[in-house]
């Protein structure tokens, strides 16, 4: 099952082992049951503290779990755990036997103090890459609290189980048989979701927090290259950001980013936040900025009523997916219309599904879903596409693929439950045109996320943030850069400079304009 290389490195992994650890098969029903108990054979080969037995009793099959020898199983994956789960699967081997988690002590604690009794289960995509974040937190939240459970579906794998609970999307998680959850979320977010004290214990702490010299909202690659050349300077540096990574979290592949062949969103995010952690930054994660007022002191609040001040702000709070905005759209939305084909694709295994949008985006998520889908309908406003015309001669090569042009979406219909279609004005003879379908993939673009600065500073007619040469925004004091600017080409690369420039700017603004703390 595991090529030579992996194991050798999976065997390096496993000497980091404390305790014993057991694997058990549950294998008797269900699909691909040699190619998991090939994979359980390989691992315990590479290690004396693994042992295996085949006589689990879990109704999901094929599925393994993972346990400390006589103790009831609290991590279980119901699916191979191979490609973006991989690492899944070794942090979940090395954690129930005794290597200690990369986790603050104080997150450590807070899951130790949870009381009750919860089943997570997650449905997954192997090829989602937000799916791992959710699958890690609930395992090791399930290796240190015995009252916590967690098993990992693979959505693809198990068919009749996402028709059941009619599962549209990527990361699904539900508790104790209740939806708890979609989409990527961190440790820090599940256990604010089930300690209901932690936000104003969050609110108490940041409000007691001293005057910073720049802070920056926004854990992106501006919002990181700022925090870098800021901390650098010496000077008192605070981040807010909703998730560190920002927008870079839901890129797939990285192949422009120069010096670095080829890497992708999750692993950018990552080695982001490690280098920023290296100098003296305070990051305050999961927190959303709601509003700033100018002053001598620049204070911003924040959604869970905490305020901050600082006598500088480098806004660099990115851009999100546009939406369509037409009926049904958000009534849809995480059942049947997404935004990820790359994490929701293979829930719509031999399906028919649309794509809206004929920009690099759209066309690059029309050719990834043909391999998947049963029919993909690709729809673009204008006459013709936009996408590079490399990308074009592939689509068009594609016998299960079809292209409209001049379509303008009007409606995304439903039985109540899930997609069923979508209509759309033809631009040339005004008609309006119905396609049954089981799944719209929306890439049509981003906004920045600017609308709560709409009343303080200057914003271009698309809401992207005026900045001139340096930086500078309207307000004095307040510095902007990355994709919620004006400035052109957002691309990972041009944030991070612009991130580097706004924090220089900041930093002359702060010697040339001292403000008592």
């Amino acid at each position: 099952m595991l090529d030579t290389n992996i194991k050798t490195q999976l065997k390096a992994y496993l000497e980091k082992l404390q305790r014993p650890i057991e694997l058990i098969a549950s294998l008797n029903d269900g699909g691909q049951p040699e190619e998991m108990l090939g994979l359980l054979k390989d691992i315990t080969e590479l290690s004396d503290k693994v042992s295996l037995r085949e006589n689990g009793e879990s109704a999901l099959r094929p599925s393994f779990a993972i346990a400390q020898p006589g103790e009831t199983a609290r991590i279980s994956f119901a699916g191979i755990p191979m490609g973006h789960e991989f690492t899944s699967l070794v942090l979940a081997l090395l954690q129930t036997g005794g290597h200690p988690p990369k986790v603050d002590a104080e997150i450590i604690e807070q899951i130790r103090n949870l009381s009750g009794n919860f089943h997570f289960e997650t449905f997954i995509s192997l090829s989602c890459h937000n799916c791992p974040d959710v699958v890690q937190a609930l395992n090791l939240m399930a290796v240190i609290n015995p009252g916590i459970s967690h098993t990992m579906i693979d959505g693809a794998l198990f068919q009749g189980e996402v028709n059941t609970r009619k599962i549209m999307a990527v990361p699904t998680v539900f508790l104790n048989g209740e939806e708890f959850g979609q989409g990527r979320m961190s440790i820090e977010e599940i256990i604010a979701k089930l300690d209901t004290g932690s936000a104003a214990r969050d609110a108490e702490k940041l409000n007691a927090k001293a005057p910073y010299d720049v802070l920056i909202i926004g854990g992106g690659p501006a919002g990181a290259s700022a925090a870098i050349y800021a901390a650098r300077k010496g000077i008192r540096t605070g981040v807010v950001a909703e998730h560190f990574g920002g927008q870079v979290l839901d890129t797939l592949a990285i192949e422009n980013f120069i010096s670095v062949k080829e890497t992708d969103g999750p692993k950018l995010a990552m080695a982001l936040e490690q280098h920023v952690r290296e100098y003296e930054v305070d990051i305050m994660n999961l927190q959303r900025a709601t509003q700033l007022t100018p002053g001598e002191l620049i204070e911003i609040k924040l959604e869970n009523g905490a305020s901050l001040k600082s006598k500088s702000v480098i806004i660099s709070t990115g851009a999100r997916w546009r939406e369509m905005n037409v009926p049904g759209e958000q009534e849809y939305r995480g059942r049947g219309v997404a935004y990820c084909p790359h994490c929701d694709g293979p829930l719509f295994k031999g399906k028919r599904v649309a794509v809206i949008g004929g920009g690099n985006s759209g066309v690059e998520a029309a050719i990834d879903l043909a391999g998947i889908v049963g029919h993909v309908t690709l729809l673009e406003f204008d006459g013709q596409l936009r996408a590079d015309a490399v990308l074009q001669k592939k689509l068009f090569s594609l016998p299960n693929v079809t292209v409209i042009t001049k379509a303008l979406s009007t409606e995304v219909t439903g039985d109540g439950n899930k997609v069923n279609g979508l209509l759309y004005k033809d631009r040339t003879t005004d008609e309006t045109k119905r396609i049954d379908l089981d799944g719209i993939f929306v890439q049509i673009g981003l906004l920045p996320n600017t609308d709560w600065l709409k009343a303080t500073v200057n914003l271009s007619n698309r809401g992207e943030i005026e900045v001139d040469a340096k930086g500078q925004t309207s307000v004095p004091g307040v510095f902007a850069a990355g994709d919620c600017t004006t400035v052109p080409y957002k691309q990972i690369i041009i944030a991070m400079g612009e991130g580097a420039k706004a924090s220089l700017s900041a930093f002359d603004h702060l010697i040339r304009n001292s403000a008592p703390a």
